[in-house]
């Protein structure tokens, strides 16, 4: 099975007609979703067939019941402690399918010490950046992933967000993933490019995956100085690009869980990820 751990808030997808003018009104289409990086991912991984868990904090309030209900209902077993207040994210979408995003994570770095129990029958553990971002947060998840590779399970880690890994501390965050070792790491090129990943001495992970928009991703194995590119279909539409690295992620380690190689599972990365551009949202 697979666990992913972190982020469960409510998005708050804002599609404005134009771009928003200063000090007026601007329409917009305006959607409130089930968001978080590692729900969607957790989301994106059980349509696409793979058993997963999903395990975070989320406020005692009725947003949180109402977002927890909603990743139930994808098909994703949910374990969650609840106190404080849902997070939400704001989410600015500009005509090209940019997006811009306004964080508050709320009680998402609340999570305390995980049960035993909720890691039953767990074999990989897939962990966004923004999880190691807060306390006790980040303290839980490096439990959780100690005990899942100590019963023999593989460890995947998303770069997440260049902004975010700026505001938090980039240097803490290389020191632990040059600690950790990862089965996989993620990036997309912007993210690539500060974590220094062209660089074979700074490619800690067994496998590195950059992802580049419309170009080739990028598959760097570690040793190797080389990297293999699997070409990206054309997406039809571009719409919105909110969730996007996060179906790529589902898509890829759903591959790997049902024993395909790094090739196939990035392209079926590639497949899931064209699922959400059309949409408002991280939703297929």
């Amino acid at each position: 099975m697979l666990l992913v751990i972190g982020d469960l808030v409510e998005d708050v997808v804002v599609w404005p007609v134009a771009t928003p003018r200063r000090g007026t009104d601007t329409e917009a289409r305006i959607e409130r979703r089930r968001g978080g990086s590692a729900a969607n991912v957790a989301s994106f991984a059980a349509a696409a067939g793979c058993a997963v868990r999903f395990v975070g904090c989320v406020g005692a309030d009725a947003v949180g019941t109402e977002v927890v209900e909603a990743l139930a209902g994808a098909g994703v077993d949910v374990r969650v402690q609840r106190r404080g207040r849902t997070g939400t994210i704001v989410v600015l979408v500009e005509p090209d399918g940019e997006r811009t995003m306004l964080p508050d994570r709320g009680a998402c770095t609340q999570l305390a010490e995980v049960p035993d129990d909720w890691l039953a029958d767990v074999t990989w553990v897939h962990v966004p950046a923004y999880s190691r971002m807060g306390e006790p947060l980040a303290t839980s998840v490096a439990s959780v992933v100690a005990r899942v590779r100590a019963a023999g399970g593989r460890v995947s880690v998303d770069a997440s967000s260049v902004g975010a890994l700026v505001a938090h501390g980039l240097d803490a965050f290389t020191s632990w993933l040059a600690e950790l070792r990862p089965d996989v790491l993620l990036a997309n090129a912007e993210e690539a490019t500060l974590l220094g990943l062209v660089e074979p001495s700074r490619r800690t992970a067994a496998l590195t995956v950059v992802k580049r928009g419309p170009d080739p991703v990028l598959l760097w194995r570690a040793g190797v100085a080389d990297p293999v590119a699997v070409p990206v279909p054309p997406a039809d539409s571009v719409r919105d690009t909110t969730g996007a690295g996060d179906a790529f992620a589902a898509g890829f380690l759903t591959a790997v869980a049902e024993g395909h190689g790094a090739v196939a599972a990035a392209e079926a990365g590639s497949a899931l990820a064209r699922r959400v551009l059309g949409n408002p949202g991280a939703s297929l």
